[in-house]
């Protein structure tokens, strides 16, 4: 067991549940749920530093259908907790949860499957690409956010896919740059 402390406070968890995002790990209230995250999105100093408000697309949370290895998902979080497992049964299940908490939810009750930490970044990647490059809405949102760096700030305590307190490797920021820059690449034309 371990101490964990968040930005508002401590948790005791097992080490393994902290280092792979599943089974153990409890969802702090409001992690993902734009009723009750009161953070406001910030943009300024070409940064947007939160996924809600009017960058709430940017978040895996919002409904957009994302296909993941043949299957259809309502959310980029849905696709990705559904990933964690190879059994088809349970990537179903996830897919026809109503919301992106529950989908969350029911990952981190799974146990992952052996080669999880090494191909998740992979994994979030394919989820996201999937999101803009398949909906054209979103893929225009995402071009207009320009040049900001894009910084997953949240106040749950996330320091691998976002910023909490300053600290972080907000991989999830990356990504979506990235699949930003495919998207400007692709529409600049050859």
């Amino acid at each position: 067991m371990r101490l964990l402390t968040s930005c508002f406070g401590a948790v005791i968890l097992p080490v393994s549940s902290i280092l792979t995002g599943c089974a153990a790990r409890p969802i702090p209230s409001g992690s993902g749920n734009s009723q009750t995250n009161q953070q406001t999105s910030q943009v300024g100093h070409g940064r947007i530093t939160s996924f809600s408000g009017e960058h709430r697309f940017l978040s895996n949370f919002w409904p957009a259908d994302v296909t993941f290895e043949g299957v259809r998902f309502p959310s980029a979080e849905h696709a990705y907790q559904a990933a964690k497992t190879v059994d088809v049964s349970e990537r179903a299940r996830i897919a026809a949860l109503a919301t992106p908490s529950d989908a969350k939810r029911a990952g981190r009750a799974l146990i992952c499957r052996a080669d999880w930490d090494r191909v998740k970044l992979d994994v979030m990647e394919r989820c996201v690409r999937d999101k803009f490059l398949n909906n054209a809405d979103l893929g225009a949102q995402l071009l207009a956010t320009g040049e900001a760096e894009l910084i997953e700030g949240n106040d749950w305590g996330d320091e691998y896919w976002g910023v909490c307190n300053g600290r972080g490797a907000n991989h999830l920021g990356k990504i979506l740059m990235k699949v930003r820059a495919e998207l400007r690449q692709r529409d600049a034309g050859p």
